[in-house]
């Protein structure tokens, strides 16, 4: 062996020797292991944990990302951003105590709290986000974590517009990083009777797939529009983000008292589309999964009736009425007086798919009603069909942030990547644009552009606020 070989072996043995004596000393001294980066040592180490941001800490955060990512031991949530220091103290004292009674001792981990959610991308020893944000809040930090080289769970929508989510998915294309979007109804815990229903359609169960019926909820008007002074807590330009100055009222943005109350911005198109992409989202998602078009969209769009407040603070749609038509021929109608789930029609039979009754949280809509049934059909043998082992066989997701997490691990696809999760939304948003501009649209998925429509084209995008916006984030990356 050379002088030179002798060396690298040398230093490369005191590499080894100085991290494991790192590692004894930090137990040493504090009794738990100093926090790391996930990717400092091996894949089966002790210490390999990927730690967590969690950006955003009201409601979907503290009831459902939360607590279903506290279940696995791989996961270490370390620090959290919010604009809102009162919910941000409070969500530090709820990880930092569910900590402390899971290792049964006080101070195991000193959760670090940010204002802004940039400063907490910069910390290098953070490998993953959670963002649990409003949803014109959903875009732009997922494109600067995926600069940053964190791995990202998203809550749904991917976006508030085409553009923005178009930005997105070629961030995470384009950095590799990891991205789960929150479309749990793709995994089978809880509710394994979706995937069951997109595979029994796939296979041809129901013969021929000609028509789809998907069943959203809808949000009432009112609101108080009286105006108030902008709490001390809350950094309320930071919580406009992109979209234009309005003066403040409570019920615009989230309860001062209580942090899992349904906030009032769902209920304004400022900030969201409504139920279109709050639900839908959710049901257009596994009505792609069944039909086979997770990498596309319809062709042609047009909304028979929709309604909008004419008063009030809220102003997304009430009821309303979509047909959406793709390429491979069959017809999607989304109504909101249609069942709440996802109704499969073939030339054979079909197939109804819901939650039943009960949302993610406590204070959503209600999903179907009483005595709804989760997974019904034309024939009930349809459901207890079997699929062969040569016949199509969809992927297979245990739980969704498990699944995220796992496959940051081995570095394989997630369940709900980043274009696929760009494509669901695009189908609401298309539906959503739809109500806005009469007469039937038509849309081309691979230029992602109406044919023909300049008014339709122009809801593709929205100004966005210096310096808040995506387009400010993809300008400054080129």
């Amino acid at each position: 062996m050379n002088t030179k070989e002798n060396d690298l072996n040398s230093r490369r043995e005191f590499i080894k020797t100085a991290a494991k004596s790192a590692l004894v000393t930090s137990v040493a001294i504090t009794g738990f292991p100093t926090i790391v980066p996930a990717s400092v040592f091996g894949k089966n180490a002790p210490s390999n944990k990927i730690n967590i941001g969690q950006i955003g800490v009201g409601r979907i955060a503290r009831v459902h990302d939360l607590p279903e990512t506290f279940k696995y031991d791989v996961a270490r949530i370390m620090a959290v951003a919010d604009v809102d220091k009162t919910r941000l103290q409070s969500g530090k004292q709820l990880i930092e105590g569910w900590y402390d009674k899971k290792m049964n001792t006080k101070g195991y981990i000193d959760v670090k709290t940010y204002d802004d959610y940039k400063e907490l991308l910069a910390n290098k020893d953070i490998d993953a986000v959670m963002i649990s944000t409003p949803d014109h809040w959903h875009a732009q930090p997922a494109i600067e974590a995926a600069l940053a080289g964190k791995h990202i769970y998203l809550q749904k929508p991917t976006s508030l517009t085409i553009e923005e989510g178009r930005h997105m998915s070629d961030a995470v294309r384009k950095s590799g990083v990891t991205f789960q979007l929150g479309s749990q109804q793709r995994s089978v815990n809880p509710w394994p009777q979706f995937k069951k229903a997109c595979e029994l359609v796939r296979n041809g169960r129901i013969g021929k797939l000609i028509n789809v019926h998907v069943g959203l909820p809808s949000d009432p008007a009112g609101g108080s529009t009286a105006e108030m002074a902008v709490p001390e807590n809350l950094n309320y330009d930071m919580w406009l983000g992109s979209t234009p100055y309005i003066y403040y009222t409570e019920e615009r943005v989230h309860s001062q008292k209580e942090a899992t109350s349904r906030p009032g911005w769902l209920r304004c198109e400022q900030f969201g589309a409504g139920m279109i992409t709050g639900w839908g989202v959710h049901h257009i998602d596994i009505a792609h999964w069944g039909m086979n078009t997770e990498l596309t969209g319809p062709i042609e769009i047009e909304a028979k009736f929709a309604d909008f407040p004419k008063k009030g603070l809220w102003s997304v749609h009430g009821d309303y009425a979509v047909e959406s038509k793709y390429a491979n021929g069959v017809t999607m109608f989304i109504n909101s007086k249609n069942p709440n789930g996802i109704k499969f029609e073939g030339t054979n039979g079909w197939i109804f798919v819901t939650r039943s009754e009960g949302g993610v949280t406590a204070s959503d809509p209600s999903s179907g009603g009483k005595g709804n049934k989760a997974f019904t059909a034309s024939d009930p043998k349809i459901l207890t069909s079997e699929i062969g082992p040569k016949e199509t066989h969809l992927y297979t997701s245990p739980e969704q942030h498990g699944n995220w997490l796992e496959c940051i691990q081995n570095k394989k696809e997630t369940i709900s990547p980043a274009e696929v999760a760009h494509r669901s939304c695009s189908a609401c948003l298309l539906a959503h644009a739809a109500m806005k501009v009469p007469g039937k649209l038509f849309w081309d998925p691979k230029k992602e552009q109406f044919n023909g429509n300049t008014e339709a084209n122009k809801l593709l995008s929205r100004p966005q606020r210096y310096p808040y916006g995506t387009n400010y984030v993809v300008a400054k990356k080129s």
